[in-house]
Protein backbone atom coordinates (compact mmCIF):
# COMPACT_ATOMS: atom_id res chain seq x y z
CA UNK A 1 0.00 0.00 0.00
CA UNK A 2 1.11 3.57 -0.59
CA UNK A 3 2.12 5.55 2.49
CA UNK A 4 2.47 9.30 2.94
CA UNK A 5 3.26 11.87 5.58
CA UNK A 6 0.66 14.60 5.04
CA UNK A 7 -2.43 15.68 3.20
CA UNK A 8 -2.05 19.20 1.81
CA UNK A 9 1.28 19.53 -0.03
CA UNK A 10 2.35 18.73 -3.59
CA UNK A 11 3.49 15.11 -3.84
CA UNK A 12 6.83 13.49 -4.64
CA UNK A 13 6.22 9.74 -5.09
CA UNK A 14 8.75 6.93 -4.90
CA UNK A 15 8.00 3.33 -5.97
CA UNK A 16 10.23 0.35 -5.13
CA UNK A 17 9.28 -3.26 -4.31
CA UNK A 18 12.21 -3.63 -1.89
CA UNK A 19 10.91 -2.28 1.47
CA UNK A 20 14.40 -1.34 2.63
CA UNK A 21 15.19 0.60 -0.52
CA UNK A 22 11.71 2.15 -0.49
CA UNK A 23 12.20 3.44 3.05
CA UNK A 24 15.70 4.69 2.27
CA UNK A 25 14.57 6.70 -0.77
CA UNK A 26 11.62 8.16 1.16
CA UNK A 27 13.92 9.00 4.11
CA UNK A 28 16.40 10.89 1.92
CA UNK A 29 13.64 12.73 0.08
CA UNK A 30 11.88 13.64 3.30
CA UNK A 31 15.11 14.99 4.82
CA UNK A 32 15.52 17.50 1.99
CA UNK A 33 11.97 18.17 0.79
CA UNK A 34 9.63 17.05 3.58
CA UNK A 35 8.91 20.56 4.82
CA UNK A 36 7.58 21.65 1.43
CA UNK A 37 6.43 18.49 -0.35
CA UNK A 38 4.46 15.43 0.70
CA UNK A 39 6.52 12.27 0.24
CA UNK A 40 4.42 9.26 -0.79
CA UNK A 41 6.02 5.83 -1.13
CA UNK A 42 4.63 2.63 -2.63
CA UNK A 43 6.02 -0.89 -2.92
CA UNK A 44 4.40 -1.91 -6.23
CA UNK A 45 3.37 -0.28 -9.46
CA UNK A 46 -0.27 -1.25 -8.94
CA UNK A 47 -0.52 0.28 -5.47
CA UNK A 48 1.25 3.40 -6.73
CA UNK A 49 -1.24 3.77 -9.58
CA UNK A 50 -4.14 3.38 -7.16
CA UNK A 51 -2.63 6.10 -4.98
CA UNK A 52 -2.17 8.37 -8.00
CA UNK A 53 -5.81 7.93 -9.02
CA UNK A 54 -6.95 8.82 -5.50
CA UNK A 55 -4.74 11.91 -5.53
CA UNK A 56 -6.16 12.87 -8.93
CA UNK A 57 -9.76 12.60 -7.76
CA UNK A 58 -8.94 14.80 -4.78
CA UNK A 59 -7.38 17.41 -7.04
CA UNK A 60 -3.90 17.04 -5.50
CA UNK A 61 -0.70 17.75 -7.45
CA UNK A 62 2.20 15.37 -8.15
CA UNK A 63 5.54 16.92 -9.12
CA UNK A 64 8.01 14.01 -9.38
CA UNK A 65 7.74 10.22 -9.80
CA UNK A 66 10.74 8.02 -8.97
CA UNK A 67 10.29 4.36 -9.92
CA UNK A 68 12.63 1.38 -9.60
CA UNK A 69 13.18 -0.44 -12.89
CA UNK A 70 13.25 -4.03 -11.58
CA UNK A 71 9.82 -4.62 -10.03
CA UNK A 72 7.73 -7.80 -10.50
CA UNK A 73 4.34 -7.73 -12.28
CA UNK A 74 4.89 -4.12 -13.41
CA UNK A 75 8.40 -2.75 -13.91
CA UNK A 76 9.31 0.90 -13.54
CA UNK A 77 8.96 1.75 -17.23
CA UNK A 78 5.50 0.18 -17.39
CA UNK A 79 4.47 2.07 -14.25
CA UNK A 80 5.70 5.41 -15.56
CA UNK A 81 3.93 4.84 -18.89
CA UNK A 82 0.60 4.34 -17.13
CA UNK A 83 1.27 7.13 -14.64
CA UNK A 84 1.59 9.54 -17.58
CA UNK A 85 -2.13 9.09 -18.21
CA UNK A 86 -2.95 10.21 -14.66
CA UNK A 87 -0.34 12.97 -14.19
CA UNK A 88 1.15 13.84 -17.61
CA UNK A 89 2.98 16.85 -16.17
CA UNK A 90 4.85 15.00 -13.41
CA UNK A 91 8.61 14.65 -13.91
CA UNK A 92 9.72 11.01 -14.33
CA UNK A 93 12.84 9.35 -12.92
CA UNK A 94 13.90 5.70 -13.26
CA UNK A 95 16.07 4.09 -10.55
CA UNK A 96 18.36 1.51 -12.12
CA UNK A 97 21.32 -0.72 -11.38
CA UNK A 98 24.39 -0.31 -13.55
CA UNK A 99 23.42 -3.38 -15.59
CA UNK A 100 20.08 -1.79 -16.52
CA UNK A 101 21.30 1.48 -17.99
CA UNK A 102 20.38 0.26 -21.47
CA UNK A 103 16.76 -0.13 -20.40
CA UNK A 104 16.87 3.33 -18.87
CA UNK A 105 18.09 4.84 -22.12
CA UNK A 106 15.30 3.06 -24.01
CA UNK A 107 12.79 4.48 -21.51
CA UNK A 108 13.74 8.01 -22.52
CA UNK A 109 11.84 7.39 -25.76
CA UNK A 110 9.08 5.15 -24.36
CA UNK A 111 7.91 7.34 -21.46
CA UNK A 112 9.67 10.63 -22.21
CA UNK A 113 11.93 9.95 -19.21
CA UNK A 114 13.41 13.05 -17.57
CA UNK A 115 16.31 11.34 -15.81
CA UNK A 116 17.66 7.99 -14.63
CA UNK A 117 19.54 7.46 -11.39
CA UNK A 118 22.01 4.69 -10.67
CA UNK A 119 21.71 2.85 -7.37
CA UNK A 120 23.15 3.43 -4.84
CA UNK A 121 22.64 7.20 -4.84
CA UNK A 122 24.88 7.89 -1.81
CA UNK A 123 25.74 10.53 -0.97
CA UNK A 124 22.31 12.04 -1.79
CA UNK A 125 23.74 15.56 -1.54
CA UNK A 126 25.79 14.83 -4.66
CA UNK A 127 23.79 12.25 -6.61
CA UNK A 128 20.11 12.62 -5.67
CA UNK A 129 19.28 16.14 -4.52
CA UNK A 130 20.76 18.07 -7.49
CA UNK A 131 18.70 15.93 -9.89
CA UNK A 132 15.47 16.34 -7.93
CA UNK A 133 16.13 20.07 -7.45
CA UNK A 134 16.36 20.55 -11.23
CA UNK A 135 13.22 18.48 -11.85
CA UNK A 136 11.22 20.42 -9.26
CA UNK A 137 12.39 23.70 -10.76
CA UNK A 138 11.30 22.53 -14.22
CA UNK A 139 7.96 21.34 -12.86
CA UNK A 140 7.29 24.63 -11.06
CA UNK A 141 8.00 26.49 -14.31
CA UNK A 142 4.84 24.94 -15.78
CA UNK A 143 1.29 25.90 -14.92
CA UNK A 144 0.39 23.49 -12.11
CA UNK A 145 -1.91 25.61 -10.05
CA UNK A 146 -4.19 23.51 -7.85
CA UNK A 147 -7.56 22.81 -9.43
CA UNK A 148 -10.38 23.18 -6.88
CA UNK A 149 -12.27 19.93 -6.71
CA UNK A 150 -16.00 19.32 -6.89
CA UNK A 151 -17.64 18.13 -3.68
CA UNK A 152 -20.48 15.60 -3.66
CA UNK A 153 -22.64 15.16 -0.56
CA UNK A 154 -24.93 12.18 -0.71
CA UNK A 155 -26.07 8.94 0.84
CA UNK A 156 -24.31 5.64 0.21
CA UNK A 157 -27.55 3.94 -0.90
CA UNK A 158 -28.96 6.82 -2.93
CA UNK A 159 -29.37 5.84 -6.59
CA UNK A 160 -28.99 9.43 -7.78
CA UNK A 161 -25.84 9.90 -5.68
CA UNK A 162 -24.36 6.84 -7.36
CA UNK A 163 -25.25 8.17 -10.82
CA UNK A 164 -23.59 11.54 -10.12
CA UNK A 165 -20.41 9.91 -8.82
CA UNK A 166 -20.19 7.69 -11.88
CA UNK A 167 -20.85 10.61 -14.24
CA UNK A 168 -18.01 12.62 -12.68
CA UNK A 169 -15.59 9.70 -12.52
CA UNK A 170 -16.16 8.62 -16.10
CA UNK A 171 -15.70 12.19 -17.32
CA UNK A 172 -12.38 12.48 -15.42
CA UNK A 173 -13.72 15.25 -13.15
CA UNK A 174 -11.91 15.27 -9.76
CA UNK A 175 -14.35 15.18 -6.87
CA UNK A 176 -14.51 14.49 -3.16
CA UNK A 177 -17.27 12.39 -1.66
CA UNK A 178 -18.88 13.26 1.68
CA UNK A 179 -21.52 11.09 3.28
CA UNK A 180 -24.48 13.18 4.40
CA UNK A 181 -24.31 11.72 7.92
CA UNK A 182 -20.68 12.76 8.59
CA UNK A 183 -19.73 16.04 10.30
CA UNK A 184 -18.14 17.44 7.13
CA UNK A 185 -21.12 16.31 5.06
CA UNK A 186 -23.53 18.03 7.43
CA UNK A 187 -21.36 21.17 7.39
CA UNK A 188 -21.47 21.32 3.60
CA UNK A 189 -25.25 20.75 3.57
CA UNK A 190 -25.72 23.54 6.07
CA UNK A 191 -23.54 25.89 4.03
CA UNK A 192 -25.67 25.06 0.98
CA UNK A 193 -28.88 25.73 2.90
CA UNK A 194 -30.02 22.10 2.64
CA UNK A 195 -31.36 19.70 5.26
CA UNK A 196 -30.29 16.49 3.52
CA UNK A 197 -33.75 15.49 2.33
CA UNK A 198 -32.79 16.07 -1.31
CA UNK A 199 -29.56 14.35 -2.31
CA UNK A 200 -27.03 14.54 -3.74
CA UNK A 201 -25.88 18.10 -3.29
CA UNK A 202 -22.94 18.95 -5.54
CA UNK A 203 -20.73 21.91 -4.62
CA UNK A 204 -18.87 23.05 -7.75
CA UNK A 205 -15.28 24.38 -7.69
CA UNK A 206 -16.57 27.96 -7.61
CA UNK A 207 -18.76 27.18 -4.58
CA UNK A 208 -22.11 26.90 -6.38
CA UNK A 209 -24.41 24.29 -4.76
CA UNK A 210 -26.45 22.09 -7.14
CA UNK A 211 -29.30 20.07 -5.62
CA UNK A 212 -30.10 16.77 -7.37
CA UNK A 213 -28.54 18.13 -10.59
CA UNK A 214 -29.38 16.64 -13.97
CA UNK A 215 -26.43 15.67 -16.16
CA UNK A 216 -26.49 18.70 -18.54
CA UNK A 217 -26.54 21.21 -15.66
CA UNK A 218 -23.84 19.30 -13.78
CA UNK A 219 -21.66 19.05 -16.89
CA UNK A 220 -21.89 22.77 -17.58
CA UNK A 221 -20.93 23.66 -13.98
CA UNK A 222 -17.87 21.39 -13.78
CA UNK A 223 -16.28 22.63 -16.99
CA UNK A 224 -17.45 20.08 -19.56
CA UNK A 225 -18.42 21.46 -22.97
CA UNK A 226 -22.14 21.10 -23.65
CA UNK A 227 -22.82 23.65 -26.39
CA UNK A 228 -21.44 23.54 -29.95
CA UNK A 229 -19.41 26.56 -31.02
CA UNK A 230 -20.92 26.50 -34.51
CA UNK A 231 -24.25 25.61 -36.08
CA UNK A 232 -22.73 23.79 -39.06
CA UNK A 233 -19.90 21.24 -39.37
CA UNK A 234 -18.40 18.91 -41.89
CA UNK A 235 -19.04 15.95 -39.60
CA UNK A 236 -21.18 15.22 -36.56
CA UNK A 237 -20.25 12.04 -34.67
CA UNK A 238 -23.02 10.77 -32.40
CA UNK A 239 -21.65 8.63 -29.57
CA UNK A 240 -18.34 8.75 -27.73
CA UNK A 241 -17.38 5.08 -27.47
CA UNK A 242 -14.35 3.60 -29.26
CA UNK A 243 -16.02 3.93 -32.69
CA UNK A 244 -17.03 7.54 -32.10
CA UNK A 245 -13.68 8.55 -30.64
CA UNK A 246 -11.90 6.82 -33.54
CA UNK A 247 -14.07 8.74 -36.00
CA UNK A 248 -13.44 12.03 -34.17
CA UNK A 249 -9.66 11.50 -34.17
CA UNK A 250 -9.48 10.63 -37.87
CA UNK A 251 -12.07 13.20 -38.93
CA UNK A 252 -10.42 16.11 -37.13
CA UNK A 253 -6.87 15.03 -38.02
CA UNK A 254 -7.82 14.97 -41.69
CA UNK A 255 -9.17 18.51 -41.69
CA UNK A 256 -12.91 17.95 -41.20
CA UNK A 257 -14.69 20.36 -38.87
CA UNK A 258 -15.79 17.70 -36.41
CA UNK A 259 -18.03 17.67 -33.35
CA UNK A 260 -18.65 14.58 -31.21
CA UNK A 261 -21.86 14.42 -29.20
CA UNK A 262 -22.06 12.10 -26.17
CA UNK A 263 -25.09 11.73 -23.91
CA UNK A 264 -23.20 10.61 -20.80
CA UNK A 265 -19.43 10.09 -20.85
CA UNK A 266 -16.89 9.22 -23.51
CA UNK A 267 -15.76 5.62 -23.60
CA UNK A 268 -19.08 3.81 -23.84
CA UNK A 269 -19.13 0.30 -22.43
CA UNK A 270 -15.41 -0.07 -23.12
CA UNK A 271 -14.72 2.97 -20.94
CA UNK A 272 -16.24 1.13 -17.98
CA UNK A 273 -13.96 -1.89 -18.39
CA UNK A 274 -11.48 -2.42 -15.56
CA UNK A 275 -8.96 -4.14 -17.83
CA UNK A 276 -8.74 -4.79 -21.57
CA UNK A 277 -5.94 -7.26 -22.24
CA UNK A 278 -6.47 -8.21 -25.88
CA UNK A 279 -6.31 -4.73 -27.44
CA UNK A 280 -3.50 -4.43 -29.98
CA UNK A 281 -0.43 -2.63 -28.71
CA UNK A 282 -1.08 -3.05 -24.98
CA UNK A 283 0.53 -6.38 -24.01
CA UNK A 284 0.16 -5.61 -20.29
CA UNK A 285 -3.46 -4.54 -20.67
CA UNK A 286 -5.08 -1.15 -20.34
CA UNK A 287 -8.12 0.03 -18.44
CA UNK A 288 -11.07 1.32 -20.40
CA UNK A 289 -10.71 4.65 -18.63
CA UNK A 290 -7.07 5.02 -19.65
CA UNK A 291 -7.79 4.13 -23.26
CA UNK A 292 -10.74 6.49 -23.37
CA UNK A 293 -8.86 9.41 -21.84
CA UNK A 294 -5.99 9.01 -24.30
CA UNK A 295 -8.40 8.94 -27.23
CA UNK A 296 -10.34 11.94 -25.92
CA UNK A 297 -7.15 13.98 -25.52
CA UNK A 298 -6.04 12.90 -28.99
CA UNK A 299 -9.32 13.99 -30.58
CA UNK A 300 -9.18 17.35 -28.78
CA UNK A 301 -5.55 17.80 -29.85
CA UNK A 302 -6.60 17.65 -33.50
CA UNK A 303 -9.39 20.16 -32.92
CA UNK A 304 -12.50 18.00 -32.53
CA UNK A 305 -15.18 19.47 -30.28
CA UNK A 306 -16.51 17.06 -27.67
CA UNK A 307 -19.93 17.78 -26.19
CA UNK A 308 -21.02 15.91 -23.07
CA UNK A 309 -24.49 15.31 -21.57
CA UNK A 310 -26.27 16.11 -24.82
CA UNK A 311 -29.02 13.68 -25.79
CA UNK A 312 -29.79 13.38 -29.49
CA UNK A 313 -33.47 12.81 -30.26
CA UNK A 314 -33.74 13.22 -34.02
CA UNK A 315 -31.98 13.13 -37.37
CA UNK A 316 -33.27 14.76 -40.54
CA UNK A 317 -32.08 15.11 -44.12
CA UNK A 318 -32.64 18.68 -45.22
CA UNK A 319 -31.29 18.97 -48.76
CA UNK A 320 -27.54 18.46 -48.59
CA UNK A 321 -27.53 19.10 -44.84
CA UNK A 322 -27.97 16.47 -42.14
CA UNK A 323 -29.68 18.00 -39.11
CA UNK A 324 -29.14 16.52 -35.62
CA UNK A 325 -31.77 17.54 -33.04
CA UNK A 326 -31.23 17.58 -29.28
CA UNK A 327 -33.67 16.90 -26.45
CA UNK A 328 -33.72 20.59 -25.44
CA UNK A 329 -35.06 21.58 -28.88
CA UNK A 330 -31.77 22.91 -30.26
CA UNK A 331 -30.04 21.45 -33.32
CA UNK A 332 -26.77 21.32 -35.22
CA UNK A 333 -26.26 20.54 -38.91
CA UNK A 334 -23.46 19.04 -40.97
CA UNK A 335 -22.56 17.71 -44.38
CA UNK A 336 -22.31 14.19 -42.91
CA UNK A 337 -23.09 12.18 -39.78
CA UNK A 338 -21.52 9.07 -38.24
CA UNK A 339 -23.79 7.08 -35.92
CA UNK A 340 -21.62 5.50 -33.22
CA UNK A 341 -24.26 5.20 -30.51
CA UNK A 342 -23.10 1.79 -29.32
CA UNK A 343 -25.16 -0.47 -27.11
CA UNK A 344 -26.31 -0.53 -23.50
CA UNK A 345 -26.62 -3.35 -21.02
CA UNK A 346 -30.07 -4.88 -21.00
CA UNK A 347 -32.08 -4.40 -17.82
CA UNK A 348 -32.51 -7.42 -15.59
CA UNK A 349 -36.14 -8.53 -15.79
CA UNK A 350 -36.37 -9.79 -12.22
CA UNK A 351 -38.81 -8.42 -9.62
CA UNK A 352 -37.19 -5.98 -7.21
CA UNK A 353 -34.18 -5.07 -9.33
CA UNK A 354 -35.68 -1.87 -10.73
CA UNK A 355 -36.39 -0.48 -7.27
CA UNK A 356 -32.88 -1.34 -6.06
CA UNK A 357 -30.93 -0.01 -9.06
CA UNK A 358 -28.21 2.23 -7.67
CA UNK A 359 -28.83 0.82 -4.19
CA UNK A 360 -26.92 -2.42 -4.53
CA UNK A 361 -27.90 -3.31 -8.10
CA UNK A 362 -25.62 -1.72 -10.69
CA UNK A 363 -25.26 -1.85 -14.46
CA UNK A 364 -21.62 -1.68 -15.55
CA UNK A 365 -20.44 0.26 -12.48
CA UNK A 366 -17.71 -2.06 -11.20
CA UNK A 367 -14.97 0.59 -11.27
CA UNK A 368 -16.94 3.22 -9.37
CA UNK A 369 -18.24 0.88 -6.68
CA UNK A 370 -15.22 -1.43 -6.25
CA UNK A 371 -13.82 0.30 -3.17
CA UNK A 372 -17.10 -0.20 -1.30
CA UNK A 373 -17.07 -3.96 -2.03
CA UNK A 374 -13.93 -4.64 0.01
CA UNK A 375 -14.42 -7.78 2.10
CA UNK A 376 -17.98 -8.42 0.82
CA UNK A 377 -19.60 -11.18 -1.23
CA UNK A 378 -20.31 -9.89 -4.74
CA UNK A 379 -22.57 -11.32 -7.46
CA UNK A 380 -22.19 -10.62 -11.18
CA UNK A 381 -24.75 -11.51 -13.85
CA UNK A 382 -23.32 -12.18 -17.30
CA UNK A 383 -21.00 -14.47 -19.21
CA UNK A 384 -19.24 -12.21 -21.72
CA UNK A 385 -15.94 -10.32 -21.51
CA UNK A 386 -17.33 -7.32 -19.64
CA UNK A 387 -18.58 -9.58 -16.85
CA UNK A 388 -15.28 -11.48 -16.73
CA UNK A 389 -13.22 -8.29 -16.58
CA UNK A 390 -15.40 -6.97 -13.75
CA UNK A 391 -15.04 -10.26 -11.86
CA UNK A 392 -11.25 -10.14 -12.08
CA UNK A 393 -11.19 -6.53 -10.93
CA UNK A 394 -13.60 -6.93 -8.02
CA UNK A 395 -11.91 -10.15 -6.87
CA UNK A 396 -8.88 -8.13 -5.77
CA UNK A 397 -10.71 -6.82 -2.72
CA UNK A 398 -13.99 -8.71 -2.40
CA UNK A 399 -14.34 -11.69 -0.09
CA UNK A 400 -15.86 -13.66 -2.96
CA UNK A 401 -17.19 -13.04 -6.46
CA UNK A 402 -19.88 -15.28 -7.93
CA UNK A 403 -20.54 -15.20 -11.66
CA UNK A 404 -24.15 -16.09 -12.49
CA UNK A 405 -24.24 -17.39 -16.08
CA UNK A 406 -27.42 -18.40 -17.87
CA UNK A 407 -25.56 -20.60 -20.38
CA UNK A 408 -23.89 -23.95 -19.90
CA UNK A 409 -20.33 -22.55 -19.79
CA UNK A 410 -18.24 -19.41 -20.12
CA UNK A 411 -16.44 -20.65 -23.21
CA UNK A 412 -19.30 -19.81 -25.57
CA UNK A 413 -19.24 -16.06 -24.91
CA UNK A 414 -15.99 -15.14 -23.11
CA UNK A 415 -12.43 -14.85 -24.45
CA UNK A 416 -10.22 -17.81 -23.65
CA UNK A 417 -7.64 -15.76 -21.72
CA UNK A 418 -10.33 -14.46 -19.37
CA UNK A 419 -11.79 -17.92 -18.78
CA UNK A 420 -8.33 -19.13 -17.80
CA UNK A 421 -7.78 -16.19 -15.42
CA UNK A 422 -11.14 -16.78 -13.74
CA UNK A 423 -10.41 -20.49 -13.30
CA UNK A 424 -7.11 -19.61 -11.63
CA UNK A 425 -8.60 -17.05 -9.21
CA UNK A 426 -9.60 -18.83 -5.98
CA UNK A 427 -12.24 -16.37 -4.77
CA UNK A 428 -14.18 -16.33 -8.06
CA UNK A 429 -16.94 -18.93 -8.37
CA UNK A 430 -18.92 -19.62 -11.54
CA UNK A 431 -22.50 -20.86 -11.43
CA UNK A 432 -23.68 -21.85 -14.89
CA UNK A 433 -27.33 -22.39 -15.74
CA UNK A 434 -28.30 -19.91 -13.02
CA UNK A 435 -30.54 -16.83 -13.23
CA UNK A 436 -31.69 -14.17 -10.77
CA UNK A 437 -35.31 -14.82 -9.91
CA UNK A 438 -35.81 -11.73 -7.72
CA UNK A 439 -34.07 -9.20 -5.49
CA UNK A 440 -35.17 -8.08 -2.03
CA UNK A 441 -34.20 -5.35 0.41
CA UNK A 442 -35.45 -2.31 2.29
CA UNK A 443 -33.84 0.72 0.68
CA UNK A 444 -30.83 -1.35 -0.41
CA UNK A 445 -30.11 -4.83 -1.74
CA UNK A 446 -30.11 -7.47 1.00
CA UNK A 447 -30.99 -10.80 -0.64
CA UNK A 448 -31.21 -12.52 -4.01
CA UNK A 449 -33.36 -15.44 -5.07
CA UNK A 450 -31.46 -17.60 -7.57
CA UNK A 451 -32.98 -20.26 -9.80
CA UNK A 452 -31.35 -23.26 -11.42
CA UNK A 453 -32.52 -22.90 -15.03
CA UNK A 454 -32.37 -26.65 -15.60
CA UNK A 455 -33.82 -28.13 -12.42
CA UNK A 456 -36.09 -25.18 -11.65
CA UNK A 457 -35.01 -25.16 -7.99
CA UNK A 458 -34.55 -21.84 -6.18
CA UNK A 459 -32.43 -20.71 -3.26
CA UNK A 460 -32.04 -17.45 -1.38
CA UNK A 461 -28.63 -15.90 -0.69
CA UNK A 462 -27.56 -12.86 1.28
CA UNK A 463 -26.23 -10.20 -1.10
CA UNK A 464 -25.36 -6.50 -0.93
CA UNK A 465 -23.82 -6.15 -4.37
CA UNK A 466 -25.14 -7.23 -7.77
CA UNK A 467 -23.48 -6.07 -10.99
CA UNK A 468 -25.30 -6.76 -14.26
CA UNK A 469 -23.56 -7.21 -17.63
CA UNK A 470 -26.12 -8.86 -19.88
CA UNK A 471 -26.97 -8.50 -23.53
CA UNK A 472 -26.49 -5.61 -25.88
CA UNK A 473 -29.44 -3.34 -26.65
CA UNK A 474 -28.67 -0.81 -29.42
CA UNK A 475 -29.38 2.81 -28.53
CA UNK A 476 -31.28 3.49 -31.76
CA UNK A 477 -34.97 3.92 -30.89
CA UNK A 478 -34.71 7.62 -31.69
CA UNK A 479 -33.86 6.67 -35.29
CA UNK A 480 -37.16 4.87 -35.89
CA UNK A 481 -38.49 5.92 -39.29
CA UNK A 482 -35.23 7.64 -40.28
CA UNK A 483 -32.73 4.88 -41.11
CA UNK A 484 -33.42 1.21 -41.71
CA UNK A 485 -32.74 -1.15 -38.80
CA UNK A 486 -33.06 -4.88 -38.29
CA UNK A 487 -35.64 -6.52 -36.04
CA UNK A 488 -33.42 -6.02 -32.96
CA UNK A 489 -32.81 -2.34 -33.64
CA UNK A 490 -29.28 -2.59 -35.07
CA UNK A 491 -28.60 -0.25 -38.00
CA UNK A 492 -28.37 -1.73 -41.50
CA UNK A 493 -25.63 -0.42 -43.77
CA UNK A 494 -23.78 -1.08 -47.01
CA UNK A 495 -24.22 -4.64 -48.33
CA UNK A 496 -26.95 -5.39 -45.79
CA UNK A 497 -29.11 -2.76 -47.50
CA UNK A 498 -28.73 -4.41 -50.89
CA UNK A 499 -29.15 -8.07 -50.00
CA UNK A 500 -31.42 -8.59 -53.03
CA UNK A 501 -29.07 -6.67 -55.31
CA UNK A 502 -31.14 -3.49 -55.19
CA UNK A 503 -30.84 -0.46 -52.90
CA UNK A 504 -33.72 0.31 -50.50
CA UNK A 505 -36.77 2.12 -51.84
CA UNK A 506 -35.78 5.31 -49.99
CA UNK A 507 -32.39 5.46 -51.76
CA UNK A 508 -32.33 8.17 -54.44
CA UNK A 509 -28.71 8.11 -55.68
CA UNK A 510 -27.31 6.41 -58.79
CA UNK A 511 -24.69 4.49 -56.83
CA UNK A 512 -25.27 1.80 -54.17
CA UNK A 513 -24.63 2.68 -50.51
CA UNK A 514 -21.00 2.67 -49.41
CA UNK A 515 -19.89 -0.06 -47.04
CA UNK A 516 -20.85 1.69 -43.76
CA UNK A 517 -23.46 4.02 -45.24
CA UNK A 518 -27.02 3.77 -43.95
CA UNK A 519 -30.25 4.12 -45.93
CA UNK A 520 -29.79 7.92 -45.70
CA UNK A 521 -26.94 9.12 -47.97
CA UNK A 522 -24.20 10.85 -46.01
CA UNK A 523 -25.18 9.13 -42.76
CA UNK A 524 -22.79 6.34 -41.76
CA UNK A 525 -22.68 3.86 -38.88
CA UNK A 526 -19.69 2.47 -37.00
CA UNK A 527 -19.19 0.13 -34.08
CA UNK A 528 -21.58 -1.96 -32.03
CA UNK A 529 -24.76 -0.23 -33.26
CA UNK A 530 -24.20 -1.65 -36.76
CA UNK A 531 -25.98 -4.89 -37.60
CA UNK A 532 -23.65 -7.90 -37.50
CA UNK A 533 -20.70 -5.91 -36.13
CA UNK A 534 -17.87 -7.72 -34.32
CA UNK A 535 -18.55 -6.17 -30.88
CA UNK A 536 -14.85 -5.65 -30.14
CA UNK A 537 -12.99 -2.45 -29.23
CA UNK A 538 -10.43 -2.82 -32.03
CA UNK A 539 -13.06 -3.38 -34.73
CA UNK A 540 -15.09 -0.41 -33.45
CA UNK A 541 -12.07 1.90 -33.68
CA UNK A 542 -11.33 0.54 -37.17
CA UNK A 543 -14.88 1.15 -38.33
CA UNK A 544 -14.73 4.70 -36.98
CA UNK A 545 -11.64 5.34 -39.10
CA UNK A 546 -13.16 3.61 -42.14
CA UNK A 547 -16.35 5.64 -41.83
CA UNK A 548 -14.30 8.86 -42.05
CA UNK A 549 -12.66 7.60 -45.25
CA UNK A 550 -16.13 6.99 -46.69
CA UNK A 551 -17.27 10.44 -45.52
CA UNK A 552 -14.45 11.94 -47.60
CA UNK A 553 -15.60 9.91 -50.59
CA UNK A 554 -19.19 11.06 -50.07
CA UNK A 555 -18.19 14.73 -49.77
CA UNK A 556 -16.06 14.55 -52.92
CA UNK A 557 -19.03 13.31 -54.95
CA UNK A 558 -21.71 15.51 -53.41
Amino acid sequence: MAQDDGATRTVIMTVDDDPGVSRAVARDLRRRYGATYRIVRAESGESALEALRELKLRGDLVAVLLADYRMPQMNGIEFLEQAMDVYPGARRVLLTAYADTGAAIDAINVVDLDHYLLKPWDPPEEKLYPVVDDLLQAWRAGDHRPVPSTKVVGHRWSARSSEVREFLARNQVPYRWYSSDTPEGRRLLSAAGQDGQRLPVVVTPDGTPLVEPEAPDLAAHVGLATTPTSDFYDLVVIGGGPAGLGAAVYGASEGLRTVLVERSATGGQAGQSSRIENYLGFPDGVSGGQLTERARRQAAKFGAEILTAREVTGLEANGAARVVRFSDGSAVAAHSVILATGVSYRQLAAPGTDDLTGCGVFYGSALTEAASCQGHDVYIVGGANSAGQAAMYLARGAKSVTLLVRGASLAASMSHYLVQQIEETPNIHVRCGTVVESAQGEGRLERLTLRDAGAGETEQVDAQWLFVFIGAAPLTDWLDGTVLRDERGFILAGPDLTADGRPPAEWDLDRPPYHLETSVPGVFVAGDARAESAKRVASAVGEGAMAVMLVHRYLEQS
